[in-house]
């Protein structure tokens, strides 16, 4: 009973928050008020609401959250990746979200770093900063000078924003499970796994030891680029509330007068910044979660130089291979091919017809099919896109709305630049390549052999275990005379030999079927 009266009356502050900002009506236009305790917060809040405030219900729906703190402001970038929950505008509207808060006292920032680190402020740092240079919902920046004369830049998480963050993710566990049960409309959006995804990504954020490693894994995949460059980590003044870097300069990507007064090609740039994004997506399946305009500089020599490393996105083979296979579909405007690479990839359920999905996709893709790649917008697609989930019962899978949230802002950064180049075309080149090379006729030779070969190695191990498991069975189960098991042993010695024999010439007959089959089909 007092837990109920609690989440009311919580609920009715936060109501009354989104009231300030007349921003329930982005919940009452999406119907997203769940059950009796939400319904009556929602018109309390209603009845302080103030009429006419400008803006769309996005924009007020930002600014709400950004008076509700951390979480809230989290969350909203979060769901900004969710056009298909909360329809196209009004993700779009949260997707400009400032993570930007009022900094907290550097005396309390000091306290934590000794306590920390284990040492006094003026052991670790000839100087530090106590103003700090940045401030966000997790953590803030200062600047500081080590006691061996390097220039870094300590970022230290905000004291008690773990325990905030704990009593908010309970709200939202407790919101999601009552939107399952009153909309049974939304089960297959899968709120609850949302919030989890929402919560695992916090977790890692707020253990600083997550982003250092995220920097370092990101510096080693680019160690022979010249291109991309990342602060490297201060192990030693590093801890799980603090992270200490190299400190960087640079002017911010999106920064179109300053790079041109610096002599800085955009052109050049861009195609930078399109051979980076490429490579970390496709070629090493780990890639910068947050690469927003503030995360991302141009540093004097033209490399490229990204920060904040706390969300970090990865891709297994098999959803890149899915990717390469779409894009190979939709170049080819094979939609039946395109629906198929969906239902491999589970995407969509294996009982919807292919033929309707594929004539669904044909409708979003075909208007852009043939036109120039500069005027092409993914942003604008990939809306379209995911409406059609609601009709397919489409399953969204939440290692690719980073990735598709990474893309939108990418094309954002690429058209603020120059409004006649696209991230899109630039790395079409690079593209193509790798397809070829991962996707082409005899990339699909070698792993079929690979797959096959794998199978073959098993083979004796099966074998052995099923000999294993019929002596135990024979032992155990079944009370079979000593003779019995003897000739029994006997006979399937022999049939195992036969067995694997016939195995390896069943394999050997499907690797050439395979191989003669991809070959001649392409």
């Amino acid at each position: 009973m007092f837990e109920k009266i609690a989440t009311l009356l919580r609920l009715m502050r936060i109501a009354r928050t989104l009231a300030r900002h007349d921003a329930l009506a982005a919940f009452e236009e999406e119907r997203l008020v769940p059950g009796q305790l939400a319904a009556v917060a929602v018109w309390w809040g209603r009845k302080l609401s103030r009429r006419n405030t400008p803006g769309r219900p996005g924009e007020k729906l930002a600014r709400a959250l950004t008076e509700l703190g951390p979480s809230f402001i989290k969350l909203g970038q979060f769901l900004s990746t969710r056009a298909d929950l909360l329809g196209e505008q009004l993700a779009t509207d949260l997707a400009q979200l400032q993570d930007q808060l009022s900094p907290f006292d550097g005396s309390l920032a000091k306290s934590i770093i000794e306590k920390e680190l284990g040492k006094d402020l003026d052991q670790l740092f000839l100087s530090f900063d106590l103003d700090a240079i940045s401030a966000a919902s997790i953590a803030q920046v200062h600047f500081a000078e080590t006691a061996e004369g390097e220039a870094v830049a300590v970022k230290v998480l905000r004291p008690g924003v773990e325990e905030s963050f704990r009593k908010d993710l309970k709200l939202f566990y407790s919101l999601a499970s009552l939107l399952e049960k009153n909309r049974p409309s939304l089960r297959r959006f899968r709120l609850t796994e949302v919030v989890q995804t929402f919560h695992d990504t916090v977790r890692l954020e707020m253990d600083l030891r997550m982003e250092a490693a995220g920097a370092c894994e990101l510096a080693e995949n680019f160690a022979d680029d010249f291109s991309y460059d990342t602060p490297t980590i201060d192990w030693d003044r590093t801890s799980r509330r603090v992270l200490t870097m190299s400190r960087i300069e640079g002017i911010p990507l999106n920064d179109r007068s300053a790079l041109l007064a610096a002599g800085h090609d955009l052109e050049e740039v861009l195609t930078r910044a399109a051979a980076i994004f490429f490579n970390q997506v496709f070629r090493d399946g780990f890639f910068h979660g947050d690469q927003h305009p503030g995360n991302m500089f141009v540093g004097e020599d033209g490399r490229l130089v990204a920060v904040d490393f706390g969300i970090m996105g990865r891709l297994d083979k098999n959803t890149r291979f899915f990717l390469a296979d779409m894009l190979v579909a939709l170049l080819r405007e094979n939609y039946v091919k395109l629906a198929e690479a969906h239902v491999t990839a589970g995407l969509i359920p294996a009982n919807q017809s292919i033929e309707t999905f594929a004539q669904a996709l044909r409708s979003v893709c075909q208007p852009i099919m043939g036109k120039d790649l500069s005027h092409f917008s993914f942003a604008k697609m990939l809306g379209q896109m995911l409406h059609l989930a609601e009709s397919f019962d489409m399953t969204i899978q939440p290692h690719l709305l980073l990735l598709q949230k990474n893309m939108v802002m990418a094309e954002g950064v690429s058209r603020s630049l120059d409004e006649n180049l696209n991230l899109w075309s630039l790395a079409q080149p690079l593209v193509e390549d790798w397809i070829l090379k991962n996707r082409g006729p005899e990339a699909r030779v070698r792993e079929g052999i690979t797959t096959l070969s794998g199978s073959l190695e098993k083979l004796p191990r099966l074998i052995n275990n099923l000999e294993a498991a019929s002596e135990k069975f024979s032992q155990s189960g079944l009370r079979l005379h000593s003779e019995t098991i003897q000739d029994f042993h006997k006979e399937s010695s022999g049939t195992a030999r036969w067995a694997f024999i016939l195995a390896i010439a069943s394999l050997a007959f499907s690797i050439g079927f395979t191989v003669n089959f991809i070959l001649f089909y392409g």
